[in-house]
């Protein structure tokens, strides 16, 4: 999709109708065309939220994803908007509006879970949206992030014990904001000001305890702290007045609060800059067609009663992938030799030569759109077409110069069959002249340029049946004795066997040029294959890195705040001491 094309209005990417998800083909087919990589933002909240102005104002307009003005949830289903990133013009921005959360009309929570799934799962930047302050009524309402690993699973095989490592979803889940919607405290603590990601690490912090209470208060912020490493948060004033949010779409920016347009502005330069491109494991930037096989294996897994599993996702992408770059492989392949192979050869080696470098050539294309081929099966594919279309050239190769030497044959030693009809040869004297008109044409055949591979065995061919001819001239011919006729006989015989040792000769070498062929063929996969390997395992150790990286510093956040926290009620400790001491009567000495 080029950066001046993009869609007019949002589009219904997957249709939830009577609690059933399903992928619409239409939207399918629009991602299909975005050729750039996408960075995915998807906002997810409760109903009535105002998260589609938001997502309007990310593409840039006023009107657009469905904003209603009833208690009704408007957006039903996820809904998507491509446009060209304001920031990034080699990147298409994917906006994903999806329905409120908690519509009583639904009734289905478990439906709620997939949507909030669904919205992680797809998106590079996830935006969770409601109203007011972060209370334990807002953490309760985010009850879907801690049902997160019943509904998503990073890995087809689990560990042994059946659980996954939060680290597993760390490693593709999207960065983390918080958008807090009519926001009207102050940010402050312990009289200082703070900023909207201090409040937010501050409403994120635990409690220290054991109990049930205690429990369910930590569970949804441990979830949030471990899945999503990467946090922000931004605070927005109410844009108008109540009586005229039912008009929001329609009002001017000089018609809203001010600190609210400013607050919407910040938000939006936020994503601009800060969200990346959708990556999966393994430093796989995602494209449009990519992101349509995505929507496609989750919704098909949830449709059947599974779980979304991020591995078998990629999986499933890359089984699509390989096998067009397998495609792509061997168009690049045909197209080079056909640009630079001009049958007939005139021997095999330039043949092979020429493969050769085209080979090399079609492997590269294909490592470089292929990826997580597991067992090399794709890269084996391609290597056995290639050895076809190598082994077809070679037939190809040897039909071309046989038919051009008979051509040539036929052209060039016409004269001598019409003098052998004619009866110029059968006469005293005839052989020694038809023998030297024969090499005389033998000559002037050597002499033609690409004559391939088979010049000498077709000739000799030619030869071979025109002996009955010459055995009846070299008998007629009066002047030759019993014993010259027979030594011409011998002869003849020593130079048929001569050119038989010479062609086999000939074969002998190109069988061997054939398997030297095949061997550098097999080097070079396995060359280009290890090379692949090693920048995969470089990229592997960089991600498992950033993982690690972003687990102790969680680790250690947690440990700060520990401490933290003992040295607060350390501090509480040596005050009421001290109120104590304080407090007691001093003695009076008289």
């Amino acid at each position: 999709m080029a950066s001046a094309i993009h869609m007019p209005e949002p589009l219904c990417l997957i249709e939830n109708t009577n609690g059933r998800l399903v992928a619409n083909p239409k939207a399918l087919t629009i991602l299909s065309a975005i050729t750039q990589p996408v960075v995915v933002v998807a906002i997810v909240g409760l109903y009535r939220t105002g998260k589609s102005y938001l997502m309007n104002k990310l593409a840039g307009k006023s009107k657009g994803f469905s904003l209603g003005s009833t208690v009704q949830s408007h957006t039903k289903g996820i809904w998507m908007w491509c446009v060209p990133h304001p920031q990034k013009p080699n990147r298409t921005l994917v906006l994903l509006d999806t329905e409120g959360l908690g519509d009583v009309e639904k009734g289905d929570n478990q439906n709620d879970s997939w949507i909030f799934a669904l919205a992680i799962l797809l998106s590079s930047t996830f935006v969770y949206n409601s109203m007011g302050t972060i209370t334990q009524q807002a953490m309760d309402q985010l009850h879907y992030v801690t049902e997160l690993t019943d509904r998503i699973r990073a890995k087809s095989s689990p560990e042994e014990d059946g659980v996954e490592d939060s680290a597993d979803f760390v490693s593709f889940f999207p960065d983390f904001v918080w958008t807090l919607r009519d926001f009207s405290l102050d940010l402050e603590t312990d009289g200082q000001c703070i900023t909207p990601d201090e409040y937010l690490e501050n409403s994120l912090k635990l409690k220290k305890g054991t109990s049930e209470k205690y429990k369910m208060f930590n569970l949804p912020r441990l979830c949030i702290r471990k899945f999503f490493p990467n946090k922000k948060c931004f605070i927005f004033d109410r844009p108008t007045q109540r009586k005229q949010l039912s008009r929001l779409e329609e009002l001017r920016d000089d018609e809203l609060d001010s600190e609210f347009v400013h607050q919407a502005a910040l938000f939006c330069a936020y994503i601009f800059s800060n969200s990346k491109t959708k990556t999966l494991s393994g430093g796989i930037k995602v494209n449009g067609p990519r992101l349509e096989t995505l929507v496609l294996t989750y919704v098909s897994a949830i449709s059947s009663g599974d779980l979304p599993c991020m591995e078998n996702a990629v999986l499933a992408l890359a089984e699509i992938e390989n096998s067009a770059a397998v495609q792509k492989a061997i168009a690049h392949y045909d197209q080079q030799m056909d640009q630079k192979v001009q049958l007939p050869t005139e021997t095999l080696q330039e043949l092979l030569d020429l493969h050769r470098a085209c080979e090399r050539e079609a492997i590269t294309v294909f490592m470089k759109n292929s990826f997580k081929d597991v067992d090399q099966v794709f890269q084996k594919k391609l290597a056995a077409q290639l050895n076809k279309k190598r082994d077809d050239f070679c037939k190809q190769n040897l039909k071309e110069s046989s038919d051009r030497c008979k051509a040539l044959l036929k052209d060039i030693f016409t004269p001598l069959e019409e003098g052998v009809k004619q009866g110029v040869y059968s006469k005293p004297g005839g052989y020694r002249l038809f023998m030297e008109k024969i090499q005389e044409l033998k000559k002037q055949y050597d002499q033609e340029p690409r004559k391939g591979i088979q010049a000498e065995e077709v000739l000799q061919e030619y030869l071979k049946s025109k002996e009955s001819v010459t055995d009846a001239i070299l008998q007629t011919d009066q002047t030759l004795s019993e014993k010259e006729k027979l030594i011409e006989v011998e002869r003849a015989k020593a130079e048929a066997a001569q050119a038989a040792t010479k062609m086999l000769e000939e074969m002998q070498i190109k069988n061997q040029q054939m398997m030297e062929q095949k061997e550098k063929s097999h080097q070079e996969h396995v060359r280009q294959l290890t090379e692949k390997m090693e920048n995969d395992r470089a990229q592997l150790r960089k991600e498992q890195e950033r993982t690690l990286s972003l687990k102790l510093e969680e680790q250690a956040r947690l440990l700060k705040e520990g401490f933290r926290n003992e040295n607060k009620q350390l501090q509480n400790e040596i005050q009421k001491l001290q109120q104590k001491m304080e407090e007691r009567p001093s003695c009076v000495l008289i």
